[in-house]
C-alpha cells in the first residue's frame, strides 16, 4: 500500500539508499517531491520521531531517504497513489491552518492533521484498508476509481509513519549505536535472556 515499505525486505539496495542519504548536506533538493513538499515531509518525520535521547528522524536524513526511495524504487502506480494521498493530506492541513501555501506549513500546522489521520478505531482502519485495496485494484484494471478524503489522508499518514520508522531503524547510527549490534555473529543462543545478552536492546540485524 502506498510506499509499500512496511512489507519490504531490507535488501542491500535499500540499505545502500539509507546510508547514501547520510551524505546529503543542508542544501538538499528533493528528486521526487517539490521543494515545499520536501519541507513538509521533513517536518512530518520529526513529528513521528522527534529528537529525544536519540536523534530526530530528519537528523538521520530520513526525509531524504523517503524522497530517494519514492523516486528510484517505487513503481509508477505507487508514486501516483502516494502523490494523490499526500495532496489530500496537505490540503487538509492548509484548510485547518488557514494558510494558502504548503511551503508555509509548520510542524504546529501539520501535527493536528497527522494526529487526526492516524486516530482511527480498528474497525475504521479495517474499512479503510479494504477501500484502499479496492481503489488500487480498480486503478490497475484501468477502471475509474475514487477514494474519499479521510481514507486518502489515513493512507498517506499510515504509510509515512511505517516508512519513517523503517528507515530510521535501518540507518547506520541506530543500527550500530542504539540497537544491539554484533558485526561478526558468534555462538547461537536459542533461549537467552535479552537483558543478559544485550542489556534489553533489540538486535540490529
Amino acid at each position: 500500500m502506498g510506499w509499500g515499505l512496511g512489507y519490504a525486505v531490507a535488501t542491500p539496495t535499500l540499505i545502500s539508499i539509507v546510508q547514501s542519504c547520510q551524505e546529503q548536506g543542508p542544501d538538499w533538493t528533493p528528486s521526487f517531491f517539490t521543494a515545499d513538499e520536501g519541507q513538509a515531509i521533513r517536518h512530518l518525520v520529526d513529528l513521528i520521531l522527534p529528537k529525544t535521547d536519540t536523534p530526530s528522524a530528519s537528523e538521520l536524513q530520513i526525509h531524504i531517504f523517503l524522497d530517494t526511495y519514492a523516486n528510484e524504487v517505487m513503481e509508477k502506480k505507487d508514486q501516483d497513489f502516494m502523490k494523490m494521498s499526500m495532496g489530500k493530506f496537505l490540503d487538509k492541513a492548509l484548510a485547518d491552518s488557514g494558510k494558502n501555501s504548503v511551503g508555509k506549513l509548520q510542524p504546529e500546522d501539520l501535527e493536528p492533521a497527522l494526529s487526526s489521520a492516524l486516530k482511527q478505531t480498528k474497525e475504521d482502519e479495517t474499512r479503510m484498508f479494504e477501500s484502499i485495496m479496492s481503489y488500487q485494484q480498480a486503478v490497475e484494471e484501468g477502471q475509474a476509481a475514487t477514494l474519499d478524503d479521510n481514507t486518502s489522508q489515513f493512507a498517506f499518514a499510515n504509510s509515512l509513519r511505517s516508512a519513517t520508522i523503517w528507515g530510521y531503524k535501518t540507518s547506520e547510527y541506530i543500527g550500530e549505536e542504539v540497537l544491539a549490534y554484533l558485526p561478526v555473529p558468534g555462538e547461537y543462543i536459542g533461549c537467552g535472556d535479552l537483558n543478559e545478552l544485550t542489556g534489553g536492546k533489540a538486535w540490529s540485524i
